[in-house]
């Protein structure tokens, strides 16, 4: 029996395959770094499944060499790599599993955008009957920034689904453009006509910040900016200018600099502004890619104690 750690928020997302995997003893356990690395000596688990927080040190400490540190998603910034490596620590992702549940939330932000969904249910459960006039998403531009596994998924979707116009983004063109009507290299270009501009790329250094203020004014007045990337590639104090000043007409949100959010300014609170969505990071939060998830962050493991670390997607 392989004995795992898992934060509590991880494992509620996906307790049915966590309680009844063959071979595996999964223990919810608190995800704040003390508490973790104290039941992790307690339990005598060599193995840890983690959410999105932030490990800087006790964490390396608790788990013996040979272990892995498994990110439930795909993000793992709040991951120390090099900090693992240097205690004999394998660090691995679950990257693919959800790139649909990905996808489809970003269609949804841009399908609630157009409609004034949001306002138009709020209003209701006011008491208001007013209608907004929307926007139909047949025939406009869909700027892909990222032509990733994900930016890919998005852009077949908006296009077989919606009949939009794609352009994609990126340092090196997709293996797979079936779905990109125009592809380039030039953000300028990418986001010149566009309607919605889908935000997918990684949160590395080269990407912070990425959409400031000088990439917001190239666009026309009339975008709305989506994020279901990472919260550090996105100027948040940038975006709240160019919403407020009219630069940009809005955007839809489901990732931020800090989870909760909190505002990067006391006086650029982002959930002030009407013409910007705020959802908490529900992107991959979908029962099918929770559990997905899971299944491959124990297959991690499983293939770590039998030895076939060559086998592993280590990060």
């Amino acid at each position: 029996m392989i004995k795992v750690v898992v934060t509590d928020l991880e494992y509620n997302k996906a307790a049915d395959i966590f309680r009844n995997t063959a071979g595996f003893e999964c223990i919810p356990v608190p995800s704040d770094e003390l508490s973790l690395a104290a039941r992790i000596k307690e339990t005598g688990a060599k193995y840890v499944i983690i959410g999105i927080n932030k490990y800087t040190g006790e964490l390396y400490n608790s788990i013996p060499v040979g272990g892995v540190i498994a990110r439930f998603g795909v993000g793992h910034d709040g991951v120390d790599k090099t900090l693992a490596k240097s205690k004999g620590i394998y660090c691995t992702n679950t990257p693919g599993v959800l790139d649909d549940s990905v996808a489809e939330c970003t269609i949804g932000l841009m399908l609630t955008t157009a409609r004034h969904l949001i306002s138009c249910a709020a209003d209701n459960k006011n008491c208001v009957w007013k209608n907004r006039v929307g926007i139909e998403l047949s025939g406009k531009t869909l700027a892909v920034i990222g032509c990733g596994n994900i930016g890919c998924k998005v852009a077949k979707m908006a296009k077989l689904g919606f009949g939009m116009k794609i352009v994609g983004f990126d340092i090196t063109k997709p293996k797979d453009c079936s779905s990109i009507d125009e592809f380039t290299t030039s953000f300028t270009d990418a986001v010149g006509n566009a309607d919605f501009v889908t935000v997918h790329i990684p949160d590395i250094i080269s990407t912070k910040n990425f959409i400031n203020a000088k990439r917001l004014a190239m666009m026309k007045h009339s975008v709305v900016v989506i994020n279901t990337a990472r919260g550090r590639v996105l100027d948040e104090n940038a975006l709240y200018d160019a919403v407020k000043a009219g630069v940009i007409a809005g955007a839809a949100l489901d990732v931020f600099k800090i989870e909760p959010y909190v505002s990067q300014c006391v006086d650029k609170d982002l959930r002030v502004l009407e013409n910007i969505i705020m959802t908490p990071h529900i992107g991959s939060s979908t029962h099918e890619a929770c559990e997905r998830m899971a299944q491959a962050a124990l297959r991690e493991i499983g293939l770590c104690k039998n030895g076939q670390i060559n086998d592993m997607n280590v990060l």
